[in-house]
């Protein structure tokens, strides 16, 4: 056998039936999404949602080692839809095994909350970010739910069915920042030794001086 070989990544292993997975996710309530004609997805309840990921990633025969993607739904509109408003989709990927499986929580409007997975995938953290900023499905527990693709003053939530298309919203002031750089630094081990002093940016629009 050549040294190359010997320092080759392993073969990726047969992965569980879409039978299998679904087997195991149901004493967690998990059920097969019936409008998901071409791969498989699993609807689980938002209280067992954690338990569920956790499993898939952690799980000898499972090993989803990647979130590929936070996607939020709406539901708003759609023929014949008689359930949640809103869902929250996430589909995950095993570099172990060769399958995937998509799982999917259904939230009602007015209870339109998930739990965090920025823990259990560190891909999370921005992928939560990005649904609540378009969709305003909240992330208990996300430790800097802040907005991501829209500026700091923008209401509302674009991606919502309801939203007026042609809303314009201009930014005045710009966001400092402060705070999502701290984050940052303390997630890369460093120590904070002197706050800095936070001012609001320079207007980006002002108005005319009468002379």
């Amino acid at each position: 056998m050549s040294a190359a070989a010997d320092t080759a990544c392993p073969a990726i292993q047969a992965g569980l039936t879409a039978e299998a997975i679904l087997a195991l996710l149901a004493p967690l309530g998990g059920a097969k999404d019936p409008a998901d004609r071409w791969g498989l997805t699993v609807i689980v309840p938002r209280e067992q949602l954690r338990a569920a990921m956790q499993l898939l990633r952690d799980g000898e025969t499972t090993r989803f080692d990647l979130c590929l993607d936070v996607a939020g739904i709406d539901y708003l509109g759609y023929p014949d839809w008689r359930g949640p408003r809103f869902a929250v989709s996430y589909p995950l990927k095993s570099t172990v095994f060769r399958h995937r499986v998509t799982i999917k929580v259904q939230v009602d409007e007015d209870d339109a909350s998930v739990p965090s997975l920025h823990d259990v995938w560190s891909s999370c953290d921005w992928a939560e970010r990005e649904t609540w900023d378009q969709y305003g499905i909240v992330f208990a527990g996300h430790p800097n739910l802040k907005r991501l693709l829209n500026h700091h003053e923008f209401v509302g939530h674009p991606l919502r069915k309801d939203y007026p298309c042609q809303k314009r919203q201009k930014l005045s002031v710009n966001d400092p920042m402060v705070d999502q750089l701290q984050a940052k630094l303390r997630a890369l081990g460093y120590e904070i030794l002197e706050q800095p002093a936070v001012t609001p940016g320079m207007p980006l629009t002002q108005k005319e001086i009468a002379k």
